[in-house]
């Protein structure tokens, strides 16, 4: 994996304190939806209403909720809990992202039936060892520093930006403010573009 690959998929501050709220509203979830699957716009919404005055949550888009659900698969995997990931679907298709490695059928029944309130309770020790491994070069940076940044990006790069719409460009804010440079948080932008539901 090359240096540029490596950055897209690091985990960042921003993944790891939204990937928390992602969990605490699949958890909710699971216990009152039965198993049935919740589209990621619905997914943040529910979220939003367990932690109203939430500032960073209150700026996630469902383009970047893809490293948020790697988290929570990496929670679940560490405390050997069923997949609560496999609830997240794509609002439009209602299917999980393109090349989900799993009985997805049988992993969503799993996840309803386990009982989430031991895990719950291990969530916050497992967030601090992950934001303890985030490399020291990603600086959270403000909003505005960070939107500044990604408009002289913009500006120098117009022609390869075209595709971007106002989720993707609040998503490449997002991830500026936690550390990345911007041609990255373009390519992990373009990246999760990709992977969004397909057939599984």
């Amino acid at each position: 994996m090359t240096g540029n690959a490596r950055a897209e998929q690091q985990i960042t501050v921003n993944d790891i304190e939204v990937g928390m709220r992602v969990y605490e509203a699949l958890a909710h979830h699971a216990r009152t939806g039965l198993g049935a699957p919740i589209g990621y716009k619905d997914l943040l919404t529910l979220a939003r209403s367990l932690h109203a005055k939430d500032a960073v949550l209150g700026r996630a888009v469902p383009i970047g909720i893809g490293m948020k659900l790697r988290f929570v698969d990496a929670f679940c995997a560490a405390h050997a809990c069923p997949r609560l990931s496999s609830l997240a679907v794509d609002q439009e298709s209602m299917l999980p992202a393109k090349g989900y490695d799993g009985d997805w059928e049988a992993d969503r029944r799993a996840a309803a039936a386990f009982d989430w309130s031991n895990a719950d309770a291990q969530l916050p020790a497992f967030a601090s060892a992950q934001r303890a491994a985030v490399p020291a070069r990603l600086k959270p940076r403000k909003e505005r520093p960070a939107d500044v940044s990604w408009y002289a990006y913009f500006c120098s790069h117009r022609k390869e930006c075209e595709w971007i719409g106002q989720e993707d460009k609040q998503e490449i804010i997002n991830l500026i403010m936690a550390g990345l440079d911007p041609e990255t948080a373009l390519r992990r932008v373009k990246a999760a573009r990709a992977d969004a539901a397909g057939p599984t």
